[in-house]
């Protein structure tokens, strides 16, 4: 017998919506303590729906990334379940509703904020392409590296840029500015992840993401560099037309990658295939505090 819920009737859906949002979050908490420390720079309005956004692509993630086949799934299986997955997800933006606690909490962002399956495929299409790569080595030349990065990473910044912008208004030209730079961003993210995930991506995973011969040399990891940098600058010169309140945790992100960028620029390739370079606490924590004060000085839009 179900226990008794002390809500009335047309209560119960806001409870599990809260449920939904809690689970979310601990989600972002299990996971990832730097994108955690960012939401909580973010203002209330923006916070919990980059977490719902957060915890339905990571759930994503880690159905081609390792869980699943720790679970005993071979690549057939962990299609199967990314597909059952996509399906529940739109479906559950199509309803307002989901079973699923983190589709659930998604569903309602996405319903809110107007992100649609044009965002959500894409993503899903680079988690499949991980799943059809996992049992040969596979190096990604330019096309695809550049189709699986906007999959993986781009959309996702456009996703939270809807959210930032809902209740905003910008001209077209402002738009573009901000698409690209959330776009510019996203990519940074993932290419310096690649170069610190070397070692993971090579040998557990069996990916070459960032060259079609699978091994980086000195050079390449320059060159790389080279290229997060300039998405970095291209995503900073966005953030002042982001709503406020949005600012400090992209900021915040933003800084930490740099830092992340600079730590790997002096890392010899070999050794990136050893070990995963990281940003002491000590410092995320400065980096988080400076984007909040220039954030605290400048001028609302």
């Amino acid at each position: 017998m179900t226990p008794p819920s002390n809500d009335n009737p047309g209560e119960s859906l806001g409870r599990f919506s809260r449920a939904a949002d809690t689970a979310s979050t601990e989600v972002i908490r299990t996971y990832s303590t730097s994108f955690g420390l960012a939401t909580r720079l973010l203002g209330q309005r923006h916070r919990q729906h980059v977490r719902n956004i957060y915890a339905m692509v990571r759930i994503a993630d880690e159905i081609v990334d390792g869980v699943a086949a720790q679970a005993g799934l071979d690549a057939s299986a962990q299609t199967e379940a990314l597909a059952s997955y996509v399906a529940e997800t739109h479906r559950s933006m199509r309803v307002g509703y989901s079973t699923d606690l983190v589709l659930h909490a998604f569903a309602r962002t996405a319903r809110e904020c107007g992100i649609g399956e044009d965002l959500t495929q894409p993503f899903f299409d680079s988690m499949g392409a991980d799943i059809a790569d996992a049992t040969d080595f596979t190096a990604y030349d330019a096309e695809a590296h550049e189709r699986y990065v906007y999959g993986s990473a781009e959309v996702v910044g456009l996703m939270c840029l809807r959210v930032f912008l809902r209740d905003e208004t910008r001209t077209d030209k402002e738009h573009e500015i901000l698409e690209h730079g959330a776009r510019q961003l996203g990519a940074a993210f993932q290419n310096v992840n690649f170069l610190r995930d070397l070692a993971d991506d090579t040998e557990r995973l069996q990916r070459g993401y960032l060259g079609e011969s699978g091994l980086l040399t000195d050079a390449d990891r320059d060159a790389w560099v080279r290229t997060i940098s300039t998405q970095l600058d291209d995503a900073r010169r966005s953030i002042p037309l982001l709503p406020k309140d949005a600012r400090a945790a992209v900021r915040s992100a933003q800084a930490l990658f740099e830092s992340l960028t600079r730590r790997v620029a002096k890392t010899p390739s070999a050794t990136l295939y050893e070990r995963r370079v990281r940003v002491p606490d000590p410092i995320k924590a400065l980096l988080a505090a400076r984007s909040v004060l220039v954030t605290a000085v400048e001028r609302d839009r």
